[in-house]
């Protein structure tokens, strides 16, 4: 399984990566797809949508289960990846690249404290699997 160094981990298998202007990327991990399986179906915010931390911010489905997506910061969605819509199986193959959900305007960057490091995230997801 990938864990890039470089982004942020929730507990709830989200991903965050950080870019310019006090904007982030929002995503599910690695390990999250994999335990969905196939992944048929995603239901996402649209644009300008105010998110909250811990919020449900869309819907996933695969051909095991249908999950919520929470977020793991507050803000207001500046782009949603709107082809994942007609291919969320994207997110199987690319989780980390093409397979990227929201973009978000954070309201308090503060909550990147929160999140998890690489490290801490792989010492989590292995304590799952014991």
């Amino acid at each position: 399984m990938d864990f890039p160094n470089d982004l942020k981990y929730s507990k709830t298998h989200e991903w965050v990566r950080l870019e310019a202007d006090n904007q982030a990327v929002i995503g599910i991990t690695d390990y999250a797809q994999h335990e969905l399986g196939d992944i048929v179906y995603i239901e996402l915010p649209e644009d300008e949508d105010t998110i909250e931390k811990d919020g449900a911010l869309g819907v996933i489905e695969s051909t095991k289960a249908t999950e919520d997506i929470y977020s793991p910061l507050s803000g207001t969605v500046v782009e949603v990846n709107s082809p994942l819509l007609d291919s969320p199986e994207v997110i199987n193959e690319d989780p980390y690249g093409d397979g990227w959900m929201i973009r978000i305007e954070m309201s308090d960057k503060s909550e990147l404290n929160e999140l998890m490091t690489t490290e801490a995230y792989k010492k989590f997801v292995a304590g799952l699997s014991e």
